[in-house]
C-alpha cells in the first residue's frame, strides 16, 4: 500500500485531533460538570431561584429593583443598591460604570438639542454627581440628611472650573443659584450648557459636611451591577420607613434583617451583608 503523502496525513492527524477534542470537551466534560453541579449544588447550579406562591420572583444571587413604573421606591420594600448592568440587574449586560474617582465634571445637557439618534440631549452625569443626587434622594426617601462631602445641596458635584478673573460651578445649569457666592475674591458663575471650560483649572469643594449617614452602597454600584445584598448600615437605615409603611414594630423589622443577614465569607473576608429579595419577601409573607 503506497504511503500517504505527509501533508495528507498532517491533516488527517489535525482533523482526529479536532473530533476527539470535540467530544472530549465539547460533550464529555459538560455532561460530567453539569451532572456534579445538578447533584451536589441543585440549588445553585440552576440560577438560585427564588419562589412565592409557587412563583418565581428572583434569583438570590443577582439584585433587582423594588420601584414602581415610574422608577420611584416602592416604599413598603427596602430598596437595593443601585446598578449600572444595563437597565438595572441585567445579567446579559453586567458591568460597572467604569468611572473613577476623578470622573467630577459633568456634561451639562443644551435645551433643544439632539443626539446621534436624534434623541433629546440629556448631557451626561459625572460619577461624583451620581453618587450626590443618590444621596440627596435616598435622604429624602428615608427622612436624614443626604449631605455628602464635595456635593452641592441640590445633588451634583461641589466642582468649580477657575479662571484667572472667574469661577464657574461647572455642574450646576444656569439659571441655578451657584452652591457659593464666591471664591477666594473671584465670583462664581452657573455653568452654561455647551459651553467649553476645559481650559479651567478645576477645583472640588469639599464643604463642611462632617456626618454623612447614607452609607457608600446606598449611592455606589457593586462592580458587576447584579449584587443582592446592601450592609447592614443600609438595611438599619430603611427599617424605620418599612416598618411604617407595613405598620409593623420597629424591633420585628430588625429582628428580620437579622435573619436574612449573612456573615462573612469564610469568617474573615467582606462585611456581613442582607439579601434584599429575601428580607422584602419575608415582610410579604407576615
Amino acid at each position: 500500500m503506497e504511503r500517504l503523502p505527509s501533508w495528507l496525513r498532517q491533516h488527517l492527524a489535525a482533523i482526529r485531533a479536532v473530533a476527539v477534542l470535540t467530544v472530549l470537551l465539547g460533550l464529555i466534560y459538560p455532561l460530567v460538570t453539569t451532572g456534579v453541579a445538578q447533584a451536589l449544588f441543585n440549588g445553585n447550579a440552576n440560577g438560585s431561584i427564588v419562589q412565592s406562591g409557587g412563583k418565581d420572583v428572583g434569583s438570590a444571587i443577582i439584585g433587582q429593583n423594588f420601584t414602581d413604573k415610574d422608577g420611584n421606591p416602592v416604599r413598603k420594600y427596602f430598596q437595593s443598591r443601585p446598578s449600572a448592568a444595563g437597565d438595572g440587574y441585567d445579567p446579559t449586560s453586567t458591568s460597572a460604570s467604569n468611572l473613577g474617582p476623578e470622573d467630577i465634571v459633568d456634561t451639562l445637557a443644551v435645551p433643544g438639542a439632539k443626539d446621534e439618534e436624534g434623541n433629546p440631549d440629556e448631557g451626561k452625569q459625572s460619577l461624583l454627581t451620581q453618587v450626590c443626587a443618590r444621596s440627596k434622594a435616598a435622604g429624602e426617601l428615608e427622612g436624614v440628611s443626604g449631605a455628602r462631602p464635595f456635593c452641592t445641596p441640590d445633588g451634583v458635584g461641589a466642582v468649580l472650573k477657575v479662571f484667572p478673573d472667574r469661577a464657574v460651578s461647572v455642574n450646576q445649569a444656569c439659571p441655578a443659584a451657584p452652591f457659593i457666592a464666591s471664591y477666594q475674591g473671584l465670583r462664581v458663575e452657573c455653568g452654561k450648557p455647551g459651553e467649553d471650560y476645559a481650559a479651567g483649572r478645576t477645583v472640588p469643594v469639599r464643604g463642611n459636611v462632617t456626618t454623612v449617614e447614607v452609607p457608600a452602597d446606598a449611592v455606589t454600584a457593586s462592580g458587576s451591577g447584579l449584587d443582592p445584598h446592601i450592609s447592614v448600615a443600609y438595611a438599619e437605615l430603611q427599617a424605620p420607613r418599612v416598618a411604617k409603611e407595613r405598620g409593623v414594630a420597629l424591633d420585628r423589622v430588625k429582628a428580620l434583617i437579622g435573619e436574612h443577614t449573612t456573615g462573612r465569607a469564610l469568617g474573615f473576608m467582606g462585611e456581613p451583608a442582607v439579601n434584599v429579595l429575601e428580607l422584602n419577601l419575608a415582610l410579604d409573607r407576615r
